[in-house]
């Protein structure tokens, strides 16, 4: 299965718009209550995915030069903001392999992952991590950045094929597919030790929610639905792994979403054997 999937974050988004709007003048990033998928973007107005991956390309490519610390969402920064609890599952699952680490990073956009965290994996007897991406963003990687441990692959199939991954990292990809719940059953079926999810939107509220997330035109204009998920149903969904913590950003303020309470947060899940 190839990804169909939006390269944004929800929390750059917010940093972003923050500087730009002055206060008074700020409106909802993320609107509506849709039924469908379908429904939802017929109130889009799409993107442009070559704008995306160019700007991508050129903000990485100056972190991989050196000449940047940090690159998230196409967006430079003068200091790594590390997920430290992401950090915490990469190390526990690399201390219960031999001090190997291999990492399936699904829709891990060009390595901006790999890159942020890879000075705290330094000292590993090895390491592999591995992207599953939408074809222009993998055959950018491959022709860019892929190195003897940064490659690039179009489908999970073709990744296991050549690889065998002790870490599935889902770092806000969840609340931009379709169909959710199909990939949750195929990530289960593939019977990985650790899934880390980090950087995903949830919501105070029973049910999932399907929104629109409206970029402000002072970044590019742009936008595509988005979920927002019921945390105690998502982590069940996952039927094959127990839940063992919970990954906070400091980083990522929460918002109000349809008068509810809305945060992106994540787990470190291990496979019940």
């Amino acid at each position: 299965m190839k990804i169909k999937l939006i390269h944004f974050v929800p929390p750059i988004f917010i940093l972003i718009y923050r500087k730009i709007v002055p206060k008074k003048e700020k409106v909802g990033i993320w609107a509506g209550d849709f039924a469908s998928w379908e429904e939802a973007q017929l109130n889009c107005s799409g993107y442009d995915s070559d704008i995306i991956l160019e700007k991508c390309k050129n903000a990485l490519l100056k972190v991989k030069n050196k000449e940047a610390v940090y690159e998230r969402d196409s967006v430079l920064f003068d200091k790594i903001q590390y997920s430290w609890g992401l950090l915490a599952g990469l190390q526990k699952a690399t201390i219960e392999n031999n001090n190997e680490l291999c990492v399936l990073d699904f829709g891990g956009s060009l390595g901006s992952t790999y890159y942020q965290n890879k000075v705290f994996l330094s000292g590993l007897k090895k390491l592999e991590w591995n992207i599953v991406e939408q074809v222009h963003f993998v055959d950018c990687g491959k022709q860019n950045f892929e190195n003897e441990q940064l490659k690039f692959y179009h489908t999970i199939e073709e990744c296991t094929q050549n690889s065998k991954p002790n870490v599935l990292l889902l770092s806000s990809v969840l609340q931009y597919l379709e169909n959710p719940n199909q990939w949750i059953e195929k990530f289960n079926n593939l019977q990985i030790e650790y899934i880390i999810i980090d950087r995903t939107a949830f919501i105070d509220s029973d049910e999932d929610i399907l929104t629109i997330q409206n970029v402000p035109e002072s970044i590019y204009k742009a936008s595509y639905p988005a979920w927002f998920f019921n945390k105690e149903k998502l982590i069940k969904k996952f039927k094959n792994y127990i839940f063992i913590a919970e990954i906070n950003n400091s980083f990522t303020q929460d918002a109000i979403i349809n008068n509810k309470k809305a945060e992106w947060t994540g787990m470190i899940l291990k496979i019940n054997k």
